[in-house]
């Protein structure tokens, strides 16, 4: 029985090969050609690396030019009325995901607690599902072709249906017994394409906390697409958490195989002697593929000898914990990461590396290893060694600081502070802003890049971004925005430019990691006690401030974003290394406010996406978040006002931690779900001020005076007009400036019309 199983691969490309080829076409500079025959070439050198790696089961399928919630809505014919008129395929596709001229895009929100964003499946009683099996046919026959018989990756149906939004009746599972039928159709087609097939089923779902009818009803669609073909063998695989109520049930069905986390789920052993008892094929995820740091290889075999104390070898695989699609590439690229801190690292090429030597010294012991196996595990033992004892890890006074903080309150409560705040900055009703960026253009890219290669001098570069900000004010003032921004031009990336200044940070060149279609951000990598040895921001925002009399907000990314961000240290508690980052920030802050900003907004973007997926862990969790947002920000005077963001949350089950975070004014992003997300805040009585978002900026769509009009007046009716400010959904960093200045300027248009 072969050994090893990748439960998926990145797909942007290790070049970014897929993000390029895409925004070409976006741009109408190329043809969709271009974009089939570079998926071609991407899906069968991510083949080649694995065949190379020993990996014994490759996937197909997980490839997506987009997102693979998004291609299993189009699988099952799940598509929204307003796109059913587009009949050319990829326009329809595209159009799901980014809007058209005519229609808003679908939802967009976190892949469970992940960086990833999916495309939210909208399902209607109404709708009538068809299967369309053109692109899972087209990839097998391909990866056949190239000389391969790939597993083939599918969205399972319970986590597809959950993770949906239901458009017009209340349980989303009335909606079970339609599309139970299309997915026992696309097993059938699938028994086709050969005499075996084996299919993955990802169920991360079940990572959560479930219901009892989830449970009964992930039985009956088991049982069922199970009895659907003996020429098919499923494997059920969750991760991110235990699933030890799921697997208890999978094994009562007729499933071949079902894979579990033992990374971040050490609960699943305790399901093993029911695995073993009901004679199912456990896929044993141990190779982390959440976090970048290597591998333990003796400890994971270690594990493994405990998971084969109750699972026969011969039905036992090793695999990763989650697909690889949550981190970078390959460290091929990486020439001027230190070379110390290099060796403590593993991206998705090297982590398939570590899975064939792990199988292989589990499978077969030490005499079974070549020289080359020798040598990594010699290199592995060798790397842990030092990154345990480094000097570059610890910084003592660091760790003294961290033991000395007293306080995380503000002076005065926020029902004092905000009559100071009002007197001080003397804004109108409903004051617009913006969420902080504007467009990073290609120019503003490339003085960056050349700076940093040393191509152009520190005074050429500082002037460029100088001249930007000077357009960026200039251009606020004309439309008649009230709290400006600088543009943020000197910032690669939210979390990146923070963390370029913070000692106990690294960054690689190349280590891109998808977040949503053609959208890669480049986490920092946290390996070692976080302080800030000198201001970040102040310089900008103090010159930004001279170019205007106008207020001009400071920009800052609070301590839990730039955690959940990064690839975070595995040897110290998260919540140790947030509270350091959260000093840091504080350090910033007052700074600013020594320097006469008026208004400073600390950025939680990714507060909701750290949430554990189990409720016993939520808890824990809140109380060092809001505490390390709290530390931020307890050095505000009474006078400065304190501003968050948040994006793609489901604020229900949160708002009583936000209230704790004790911020004045938050941003959040309403544009794709309507006032849904706003009610929560009218139903709690919550008394500070809210800016949600007006219009989508993850389309391209330009909205009109009249639709942000409309959005406002439905915004009224839901708060009073003295909590309400008015704002984009997002940052503008990724939308080019022929979007952005129309948008804002009807923005702003629409404001004084409601005034």
């Amino acid at each position: 029985m072969a050994k090893n199983w990748v439960i998926g691969f990145p797909r942007i490309g290790e070049q970014r090969e897929l993000k390029k080829a895409l925004e070409s076409y976006w741009a109408e500079k190329s043809r969709f050609g271009e974009v089939e025959k570079t998926s071609k070439i991407l899906k069968q050198r991510h083949w080649q690396y694995q065949q190379d790696a020993g990996i014994d089961y490759i996937s197909c399928n997980d490839f997506s030019l987009y997102d693979n919630m998004l291609d299993m809505s189009v699988s099952l014919g799940a598509i929204p009325s307003r796109f059913q008129d587009i009949e050319n395929e990829h326009e329809l596709y595209f159009a799901m995901a980014r809007g058209s001229k005519k229609a808003a895009a679908m939802s967009m929100t976190k892949w469970l607690n992940t960086n990833y964003h999916y495309i939210v499946p909208e399902l209607s009683i109404k709708d009538k599902y068809k299967l369309n099996i053109k692109k899972i046919k087209d990839e097998y026959l391909e990866a056949r072709e190239f000389g391969i018989k790939p597993k083939i990756n599918l969205i399972g149906i319970i986590t597809y249906i959950a993770l949906s939004k239901a458009i017009d009746f209340e349980d989303k599972f009335q909606i079970f017994d339609k599309i139970l039928p299309i997915y026992e159709e696309l097993l059938q087609e699938i028994s086709k394409f050969d005499k075996e097939v084996i299919v993955q089923f990802d169920e991360p779902y079940f990572a959560k906390d479930c219901t009892s009818k989830e449970l009964s009803l992930l039985k009956i669609a088991y049982d069922r697409l199970s009895s659907v073909s003996k020429h098919i063998k499923i494997a059920v695989v969750t991760y991110f958490e235990h699933s030890s109520e799921a697997a208890l049930v999978l094994v009562n069905t007729g499933i071949w195989a079902i894979g579990l986390d033992f990374v971040y789920g050490a609960k699943n052993i305790n399901v093993l002697p029911e695995i073993a008892k009901n004679n199912k094929v456990l896929i044993a995820g141990v190779i982390d593929g959440r976090n970048i740091w290597i591998s333990d290889i003796e400890k994971k075999v270690s594990l493994l000898n405990e998971i084969s104390s109750q699972i026969n070898k011969d039905r036992l695989i090793v695999s990763t914990s989650c697909s690889l699609l949550h981190v970078p590439f390959t460290l091929k690229y990486e020439d001027k990461l230190d070379n110390e801190i290099k060796s403590w690292i593993a991206f998705a090429v090297e982590k398939i590396g570590e899975l064939n030597l792990v199988s292989n010294l589990f499978f077969n012991g030490m005499n079974a290893l070549n020289d080359e196996d020798k040598k990594q595990l010699a290199a592995n033992k060798r790397a842990l060694h030092f990154r345990k004892v480094s000097k570059k890890i610890h910084n003592e006074e660091v760790k003294t600081r961290i033991g000395t903080i007293n306080t995380s309150n503000r002076k005065l409560p926020y029902s004092e502070r905000i009559k100071i705040q009002k007197k001080v900055l003397n804004l109108p009703v409903l004051p617009t802003t913006t969420i902080g960026s504007f467009p990073q253009t290609p120019e503003l890219r490339k003085a960056r890049r050349e700076y940093k290669n040393g191509d152009i001098s520190k005074e050429f570069y500082e002037k460029e971004i100088k001249n930007y900000i000077d357009e960026c004010i200039e251009f606020q003032e004309s439309i008649g925005l009230d709290v400006l921004v600088h543009g943020e031009p000197e910032r690669n990336d939210m979390v990146e430019y923070f963390g370029e200044m913070l000692d106990g940070f690294a960054f690689s060149k190349n280590g891109w990691v998808q977040s949503y279609g053609s959208r890669c951000v480049k986490p920092p990598l946290i390996f070692g006690d976080v302080s800030r040895p000198i201001a970040m921001t102040v310089e900008w925002i103090k010159y930004a401030k001279s170019k205007t009399k106008q207020i001009v907000k400071g920009m800052l990314t609070g301590p839990v974003t730039i955690l959940n961000w990064s690839f975070v240290r595995d040897d110290q508690p998260k919540e140790v290394t947030s509270m350091q980052i959260a000093l840091s920030i504080a350090d910033e802050i007052n700074d600013l406010q020594n320097a006469g900003v008026k208004i400073i907004q600390v950025d939680e973007a990714a507060f909701k996406e750290g949430y554990p997926l189990r409720n016993e862990n939520i808890k824990s969790y809140e109380k060092w978040a809001v505490e390390s947002f709290k530390i931020s920000t307890s050095v505000a005077k009474n006078k400065t006002q304190i501003h968050t963001h948040m994006c793609y949350s489901d604020f229900n089950d949160i708002i009583q931690t936000i209230e704790a975070m004790d911020a004045d004014v938050i941003t959040i992003e309403t544009s794709r779900s309507g006032n849904r997300l706003l009610k929560v805040f009218k139903e709690i009585g919550y008394k500070k001020e809210i800016g949600p978002g007006v219009y989508d900026i993850h389309s391209p769509r330009i909205p009109s005076v009249d639709e942000i009009k409309e959005q406002i007046v439905k915004l009224l009716e839901v708060l009073p007009k003295e909590q309400l400010w008015i704002n984009p959904d997002c940052g503008l960093k990724t939308r080019k400036w022929d979007e952005v200045k129309p948008s804002l300027k009807n923005m702003v248009e629409a404001v004084k019309s409601n005034r």
